[in-house]
């Protein structure tokens, strides 16, 4: 009894973490943003929205303006900073009690998963309940906007209205692949987390490969944080770069590992509204028709984008050298292109769907003339199965040459003979034959 107390108090006790980080974050950036302006106490409800988003719930947005007067809207978005913050921290938390054990149980497992699962989607249930509210006075009244939306409440009564509310069935679905997702990861991403004894023989191809994508994901968003705080300080409108970077710096920093691959998107963006990014996407997507976003139209706008080609490159790189570290040094160099490039594309995979964007908002008199000055649309999504395949490429190309520069380094355990072909060697270890129960690739 003692037992089953301790680890639904470790359970709660990551959920609890991974939510406070969440709602921190998104508190943070919805201040910068001017969010606490916001009438009708409608701040903490709207942080409670962006936190569920984040986890990959639903939020549903709706309009009205009246009996003569309809108004249609939709938010498609998914504030990554948020997010990743609250997977690094329900990760550590969810690993932390098996961190000194060296094989666990697949039933022990299913439960600690079991546990943190449902205490989850406790939490986002919760969330959901705070997450809705109506605006009434949606439009700065001394804009041209403004002006009709006093035109239509004066003389036609049909004041536009704008609201959120989120869903509960379908935020506690993708919630509950969010969770799951985030939980497999941290198994598979750690070195050191027990795995039942049946799996301990798949974790060689399949940790170190995993481990190399979250190295290379976090550090595209280390170079994007120091991008934007230089920028912040130097370049001005320092509330707005925190704003971007507390709320969708990572839907900046992947999508930028895509195009720097030459993996492209498509969108548009007209009306008032815009997308919270860089002014140079905004120029590229601008207009009426659906545009494509690549790396060549970004540099007709501003030639220094072509650097986002070496900087995948040497990022990518980098990422295949870790790999290959902590792979055993018997691992032959085209099983290091083949585990680096199935894992980007798996990656790109994932990721490319997540920096999806879709925002409108439409008002039309008599469900017939549309009122261009209340309205607006902003999308963005990508090409994935050209992305997919061309990670695929360029993963295999990264796990190749960093196999070539890894070769050279000796791992843990293992001593490399010079008959040895480049990236090969022989244990002579009895912890190193059986692939570091408990431990690493390597039987660290």
């Amino acid at each position: 009894m003692r037992h089953a107390l301790h680890d639904w108090r470790d359970a709660l006790a990551a959920v609890l973490a991974a939510l406070a980080a969440m709602t921190l974050v998104a508190t943070l950036g919805l201040w910068a943003a001017g969010a606490t302006d916001l009438p009708g106490g409608a701040f903490p409800r709207v942080v409670a929205a962006v936190v569920v988003m984040a986890a990959g719930g639903d939020v549903d947005l709706s309009g009205g303006a009246g009996a003569l007067a309809g108004a249609e809207a939709e938010l498609v978005a998914m504030p990554l900073s948020v997010g990743l913050t609250g997977a690094l921290v329900l990760g550590a938390g969810f690993l932390r009690p098996l961190r000194h054990r060296a094989v666990a149980s697949g039933r022990e497992l299913l439960a600690r998963v079991g546990r943190t699962v449902l205490l989850w989607l406790a939490g986002l249930a919760l969330a959901v309940s705070l997450a809705r509210h109506t605006f009434t006075d949606i439009v700065p009244q001394d804009s041209p906007a403004g002006v009709i939306s006093d035109l239509l409440g004066d003389v036609l009564d049909a004041s536009p209205e704008l609201g959120f509310q989120a869903r509960l069935g379908s935020t506690l679905l993708y919630g509950l692949l969010w969770v799951l997702g985030v939980l497999v990861m941290a198994l598979l991403v750690s070195r050191k987390a027990p795995l039942p004894s049946r799996l301990v023989r798949y974790q060689e191809p399949v940790r170190p490969a995993a481990f190399a994508m979250l190295v290379l994901l976090l550090a595209y968003v280390a170079v994007g944080l120091v991008t934007g705080l230089v920028v912040a300080a130097t370049k001005g409108h320092t509330a707005d770069t925190f704003a971007v970077l507390l709320l969708g710096l990572p839907n900046l920093v992947w999508m930028a590992l895509g195009l720097g691959v030459f993996a492209s998107w498509e969108g548009k963006v007209e009306g008032p509204f815009g997308l919270p990014m860089p002014h140079v996407l905004d120029q590229v997507l601008r207009g009426e028709d659906i545009t494509t976003l690549d790396v060549q139209a970004l540099a007709e706008y501003d030639g220094r984008a072509w650097w986002l080609v070496p900087a995948a490159a040497v990022l990518l790189l980098a990422a295949a050298f870790v790999m290959a570290v902590r792979s055993p040094a018997r691992t032959r160099l085209w099983q290091q292109a083949l585990h680096f490039g199935v894992a980007f594309a798996l990656t790109m995979l994932v990721i490319a769907p997540l920096t999806r964007l879709r925002a409108s908002f439409g008002l039309s008199l008599l469900g017939i003339f549309e009122i261009d000055a209340l309205g607006g649309e902003a999308v963005l999504r990508p090409h994935l199965w050209t992305a997919v395949g061309l990670a695929l490429l360029w993963g295999l190309a990264a796990g190749f040459l960093g196999g070539l520069l890894a070769s050279p380094v000796r791992r843990r355990g293992e001593v490399a003979t010079p008959q040895s072909e480049p990236g090969e060697a022989y244990r002579n270890t009895g912890s190193a034959q059986r692939g570091g129960e408990g431990g690493g690739p390597d039987g660290t």
